[in-house]
């Protein structure tokens, strides 16, 4: 089982957090081997809306897949479930106001199943090495941007 959990302070409001983690444009700008992310349909982000993810895997290859919106409250919670991709892993962020501005917390979870399920501790060790690079990814863009995320 893929299930792990990274945490980071962001000198942000969760608000702030919040509203660019949930704008599938600026996905790139911090999940740095991202090539595209479209919400379909085009909009606000609600439970339900599907995002096809384009990312760039081992070799170069581009890899698709498909994630839907399963869980949104503003400024709190943002999170996706794998609905076709290559990696069976969901995610969760939760928000939290804290001293120096907001606690994210990013949780994976998944069960690879097939060929795959061997290959788990090599997994879990590379997608928690990964997202733990995305979110100091997240913090410096936020940090270092204007509060509105320009």
């Amino acid at each position: 089982m893929i299930d792990f959990t990274v945490e980071t302070e962001i000198a942000r409001s969760p608000a702030e957090v919040f509203a660019y983690i949930t704008d599938p444009g600026k996905l790139a700008t911090w999940q740095t081997n991202t090539i595209s992310a479209v919400a379909e349909p085009a909009g606000p982000l609600r439970p339900g809306t599907r995002i096809r993810e384009v990312h760039r895997g081992p070799g170069g290859r581009e890899l698709a897949s498909l994630v839907e919106v399963s869980e949104l409250e503003p400024d709190r919670v943002f999170a996706l479930r794998m609905i076709e991709g290559s990696l069976p892993v969901d995610g969760r962020i939760s928000l939290e106001a804290s001293e120096r501005g907001t606690r994210m917390r990013f949780s994976a979870h998944g069960e690879p199943s097939g060929p795959l399920r061997f290959l788990q501790p090599l997994m879990r060790a590379a997608l928690k090495r990964q997202f733990r690079e995305h979110c100091a990814t997240l913090k410096g863009v936020l940090e270092t941007s204007a509060p509105d995320g320009s």
